[in-house]
């Protein structure tokens, strides 16, 4: 499990993308035809992922307290029907539902037994199949926090504990095996996780059959159905389909009335700059990574990067009968544009009024940032929007950048086998439990941005080059867009629990090649019995 990634290259087991490119797949530009031929946009109908609701509420006044899951592989027709060829899925499966979304509430654990039934080596690319689950957004105990060298092997399984304490919000679990990240999450394993509290259900927004997911991704298929993998010599993955809960250009009915949207950028390189074609359809977005925000703001477009969640409501009501609406990005620097890539999906308005108009509200605010509390405790969305630079009582900073000499994608000139020769023990920083710290996240690069994700914590933006951050992003965020040229300056409360977390860059390509590094949260333990590879393994 400790193969460098220097090693990992050298060996060729993930060399160049041409080795898995064919001649009908080769790389173009939106003014270029491809040879294979692909869905059309807007022909499909929009799915919604299957669910797994496992509050009190839906079994019988006694919720889910421990369920199992495993990862398999299996023929998927994401491509279409036949004659359409299927595509190989790598998935969390559970009774026969892939890649379900898990409801619980707050308060109400769970542990969660993953087992890795994959097949023992990838079948395109040769490498061992370990893998490793993190549950991003959620503030775990090192041991079940998805830790990139806690890998679970082919043929094993390992628990997860998830207390649950936070306010509600759009969490997702997802691949995070060391040097696999980016291609086991490219094959399908990533799916969403939905904390509900009592503030969300007495708020009067949409829910139920009016609150989906938006899961967003690219990818590149061959005329097999098989998805290729080009990482443009270890720098992004770009596909020329975009996917939408995993169906090609979706078409969604909806009534003349509110909608909530989940979206999720579970893209491997690419972001999105999200905008509606009918000025009538009004956009709100009413939560970030880490939940709500103090209050809605009505925007025009919404930038996501990779691993960035923002619940939307998006406000139906004053579109003409049969209104087409189109969900759609524009151009993001840096991003690799085909001929259909700046379209998502496309809504498709009903005549008359809405049937049903319950939970059809956009509150005037959902809370009040407030002063956090004292203690090591969980930091609510509240307390996070309350942080203030003035509160901290150290400031570090963190740059991303290229290594000109190894290729490597590094933070602070380190790596992750940097970590893994130290045997694990280096860190970037060591804030100590319940205190509060500013780090500014630096990217001097005019190549790549940076999607940059810290474990455990939820932080709030400071500021974006010295200026306010967009209004979309003042609510509390686990991830945060670094762009070409930016310093991001962002400030957090450490805790609730001590121990060893990771900060990555979440271009899973960057993730892999090796910009990955951890820091402390409380002083260092010797025999950590949370020691995140050693607590609680895999067997």
């Amino acid at each position: 499990m400790e193969l460098s990634r220097r090693d990992v290259v050298k060996l060729g087991l993930l060399g160049g993308a041409a080795l898995y490119l064919p001649m009908e797949r080769v790389a173009r530009t939106k003014d270029q035809r491809s040879l294979a031929r692909l869905p059309a946009p807007y022909t499909y109908a929009f799915s919604r992922p299957p669910e797994i609701d496992l509050r009190a509420a839906a079994n019988g006044g006694t919720p889910v307290t421990s369920i199992r899951m495993a990862m398999q592989q299996g023929p998927v027709p994401m491509l279409g029907p036949a004659p359409w060829p299927q595509t190989n899925l790598w998935a969390y499966t559970i009774n026969g539902r892939i890649n379900p979304t898990i409801h619980v509430d707050k308060g109400q654990p769970l542990e969660i037994v993953h087992a890795n039934r994959l097949p023992a080596t990838h079948p395109q690319h040769g490498y061992e199949s370990w893998t490793s689950v993190h549950l991003h957004g959620s503030a775990s105990l090192p041991q079940y926090d998805g830790y990139a060298s806690d890998v679970i092997e082919p043929g094993q399984s390992k628990r997860y504990v998830y207390p649950n304490q936070q306010g509600a919000r759009t969490l997702w679990y997802h691949d995070h095996g060391v040097h696999r990240t980016a291609q086991n999450a490219y094959a399908g394993l990533a799916a969403q996780y939905h904390l509900h509290d009592e503030m969300e259900a007495q708020s009067g927004i949409p829910m139920g059959a009016y609150d989906s997911p938006l899961i967003l991704r690219d990818a590149l298929f061959a005329a097999n159905g098989t998805l290729h993998w080009d990482d443009h010599d270890r720098s992004s993955l770009m596909g020329d389909v975009i996917l939408v809960n995993g169906v090609p250009w979706p078409v969604m009915p909806v009534q003349k009335r509110r909608y909530r949207f989940r979206i999720l950028n579970a893209s491997i390189s690419r972001s999105f700059n999200l905008s509606l074609s009918d000025a009538r359809a009004k956009l709100w977005v009413i939560a970030t990574d880490g939940g709500f925000m103090p209050k809605p703001v009505q925007v025009s477009s919404l930038r996501v990067g990779m691993a960035e969640r923002y619940e939307v409501i998006v406000d139906f009501t004053d579109c003409l009968d049969r209104a087409e609406v189109l969900l759609r990005s524009a151009e993001v620097k840096n991003n690799v544009d085909y001929d259909h890539t700046r379209k998502i999906m496309k809504f498709r308005v009903g005549a008359g009024p809405a049937t049903d108009v319950s939970t059809n509200e956009i509150p005037a605010s959902f809370y009040t940032p407030r002063t956090p509390s004292s203690g090591n405790g969980y930091v609510g969305p509240d307390e996070v929007m309350g942080l203030t630079e003035r509160m901290a009582v150290k400031k570090r900073t963190l740059e991303f950048k290229k290594s000109d000499s190894t290729g490597m994608w590094t933070i602070d000139g380190k790596t992750w086998d940097d970590i893994v020769a130290s045997d694990y023990k280096d860190v970037v920083a060591d804030p100590a439990a319940g205190s509060i710290e500013v780090w500014d996240f630096v990217n001097k690069s005019g190549g790549w941005f940076h999607p940059v994700h810290v474990h455990l914590v939820d932080f709030k933006i400071l500021s974006r080059n010295g200026r306010a951050p967009f209004a979309y992003e003042q609510g509390p965020k686990d991830v945060a867009y670094v762009g070409e040229g930016e310093t991001v300056r962002v400030v957090a409360k450490f805790g609730p629990h001590e121990g060893k977390y990771m900060i990555h860059c979440h271009n899973l390509v960057h993730e892999d090649h090796d910009m990955m590094t951890q820091y402390r949260v409380g002083p260092r333990k010797d025999d950590d019995p949370n020691d995140p590879i050693h607590g609680d393994p895999a067997v």
